[in-house]
């Protein structure tokens, strides 16, 4: 979806676009992506009675919305003497950005593929027993599936807020306002996900993983809300804070 992403994205080492980066679900991509969409094709889209896109590809666009944002404000503070100090962050976050905006556009297409196994597994013959019981086996396959893509976009929106955390009071003060967008964005796009994954742990039938699936999210939307909150505390408050040390953001 060009045109969600305002500038070209070039991640580092990142999987070949057309390649799924959730093993699972490989054959059900197909070639038509949401990134190439324009936003109102994707919108109409989105409210169409067709059960893909759903909430979980909005959330993952909502995501690379505030990645994007990302990379503006870096953008907009690299190579300004008032900001000089904070450099080496800048081109991080502009980086981390750019590769977070690709990485949700990517699980947008991957969560949608997720339904359509999760959905063609249901149709599957169920008149013997043999057939009852591989049907299940793939049920519960297509679930972890389900659950696994959205799980990674809450992962990513940690990355996310950890960028506009380490932006805050560090960037580009006429742009300071846009790192609370973000923030807001990576919450919602989090929330969003999580909503998704647990939705479908109760079709993995693995108590174990579910309960270790549940605990993880809990956890993720901890710190994602965190350090959303401290985002938009900088923000609000307009202090400017002493430069990271180089790498800092990524150890964030």
């Amino acid at each position: 979806m060009p045109c969600i992403a305002h500038r070209p994205v070039t991640p580092a080492r990142p999987p070949p676009r057309d390649a799924p980066t959730i093993p699972g679900v490989e054959h059900a991509i197909g070639s038509g992506r949401f990134r190439d969409l324009t936003v109102e094709a994707f919108v109409e889209r989105l409210a169409s009675s067709e059960p893909v896109p759903g909430g979980g590809s909005a959330s993952a666009i909502a995501g690379s919305l505030g990645a994007a944002l990302v990379a503006m404000v870096a953008g907009l503070s690299e190579g300004r003497e008032r900001y000089a100090a904070h450099t080496a962050t800048h081109a991080e976050a502009a980086t981390l950005g750019r590769r977070l905006a690709d990485r949700f556009l990517a699980l947008a297409d991957e969560d949608a593929a997720a339904y359509v196994v999760f959905a063609a597994t249901l149709k599957l013959p169920r008149g013997t027993d043999d057939e009852k019981a591989a049907r299940t086996e793939a049920l519960r396959s297509a679930a972890r599936v389900a659950a696994e893509v959205p799980l990674a976009c809450v992962e990513a929106c940690l990355e996310l807020v950890s960028a506009t955390e380490a932006l805050a009071g560090r960037s580009n003060r006429n742009a300071s306002s846009d790192l609370s967008v973000a923030s807001y964005l990576a919450e919602a796009a989090a929330r969003g996900a999580a909503a998704n994954v647990l939705v479908n742990l109760p079709s993995v039938g693995d108590g174990s993983y579910a309960a270790q699936v549940t605990d993880r999210i809990a956890a993720l939307l901890g710190r994602i809300e965190s350090l959303a909150g401290a985002t938009r505390e900088v923000v609000r408050a307009g202090i400017e804070r002493d430069p990271l040390p180089a790498g800092g953001l990524l150890r964030a």
